[in-house]
């Protein structure tokens, strides 16, 4: 049994990247939802209706552009408490004062306010997080819907030491979801919401060469992005499972579609000409917000969490483009891999092993960072 054991770990020590099926298959998926995703979101309305929602607080990183400025704005308009957790607060204001203008014609007063974050700083997630629990506040719904896709740019690594792509997309929300998790118990039921993408599908986490720096697999923005998105999945897994049914916490990842966003920007301009040449296939922002408003406001999103939780499916809910659960990859199920990605990406951030415990029994935790902020 040891013998058979220690196999199995060498076959997943050994692997280094996605097999040419499984990577085949996962350009499928990606190429499928880019050419079939309007046809497969053809039954929703743009924009997508939404209650009244006067008695939800929800705060939303990155959302002065795309598709964050999108759910921003509607969920502000549907009476929303928003908090816009952004890196450039003056944009934000400003957007905030262009919607207020158009909704004084309906006498609406939005509730929107701005606070500062830059997830490329782990030391301002946590001044962030720290700040809003000092409130004593509820909230109901985190969406992490921050994100970055430098298509073609050189390997940049943050002031923390991480690879931009890895710490943007999934170390910095990570941390975020952790150490708001006192707010969300008081906002429950609750819903951590990640913004994801299909191209998790040809993604793969080696979970000893997060940065890619080791020279085992040469880095492009592409492997970045993917590794990164893989890597949110499979740490959300493992979060919904460690979450009790009491807590009343839900965690869902989405993916927009294809969306035509500031990404194009990093895009080289050979790319980007083909990308602006097909605009019928691409989704507006608007329309790539729905998944999020969905995931963030429909009523039967929890009970497909807690169903399956009951089941015990290896991988938490995820919601795809047209606003219906679909399957996250072959890859996002392997188990053994999402624990070592909890248990590395915990390190990684300055948490202890047992934050996610403490942090449900109301206990405090100590974090590496954000130890010098007063």
């Amino acid at each position: 049994m040891s013998s058979s054991s220690s196999s199995t770990s060498n076959v997943i020590k050994e692997k280094q990247r996605l097999g040419w099926i499984e990577w085949f298959r996962g350009w499928f998926y990606v190429v499928y939802e880019m050419l079939f995703q309007r046809i497969m979101a053809s039954h929703l309305q743009n924009p997508l209706p939404l209650p009244p929602l006067n008695d939800l607080t929800c705060i939303i990183t990155g959302c002065t552009s795309g598709i964050g400025l999108e759910t921003a704005r509607q969920l502000a308009e549907s009476g929303a408490h928003v908090v816009m957790a952004v890196r450039k607060t003056k944009a934000a204001h400003e957007l905030i004062q262009k919607w207020q203008n158009e909704q004084s014609g309906m006498g609406l007063l939005l509730n929107v306010e701005v606070m500062e974050v830059d997830l490329l700083s782990l030391n301002s997630v946590v001044k962030f997080a720290e700040a809003w629990n000092a409130r004593l506040g509820p909230l109901h719904v985190l969406i992490n819907n921050a994100g970055i896709f430098s298509l073609g740019e050189p390997q940049r690594f943050s002031k923390d030491g991480y690879e931009e792509h890895m710490q943007v997309n999934h170390l910095a929300p990570a941390l975020l979801s952790m150490l708001l998790i006192p707010s969300l118990i008081r906002g429950s039921p609750s819903r951590i919401v990640n913004v994801n993408s299909v191209m998790h599908y040809v993604g793969f986490v080696d979970t000893e060469d997060m940065n890619v720096v080791s020279g085992k697999r040469k880095f492009t923005s592409l492997v970045g992005y993917t590794s990164s998105k893989l890597a949110q999945v499979m740490f959300s897994s493992i979060l919904q499972k460690r979450l009790p049914a009491e807590a009343g916490i839900n965690v869902v990842c989405v993916s927009p579609g294809i969306v035509h966003t500031n990404v194009a920007r990093d895009l080289p301009k050979i790319v980007q000409a083909g990308y602006n040449l097909i605009p019928y296939f691409i989704f507006s922002p608007q329309e790539g917000s729905r998944s999020t408003l969905f995931a963030a406001t429909d009523p039967q999103v929890p009970e497909y969490c807690a169903m399956l939780k009951a089941d015990e499916w290896p991988v938490c809910s995820f919601i795809s483009n047209d606003c219906r659960p679909t399957n996250a990859s072959e890859e996002a199920h392997n188990l053994a891999t999402s624990n070592k990605v909890w248990e590395k990406t915990l390190n990684l951030i300055g948490l202890p092993a047992d934050a996610a415990e403490k942090l449900l029994e109301g206990e405090e935790i100590q974090c590496r960072y954000g130890q010098s902020l007063e």
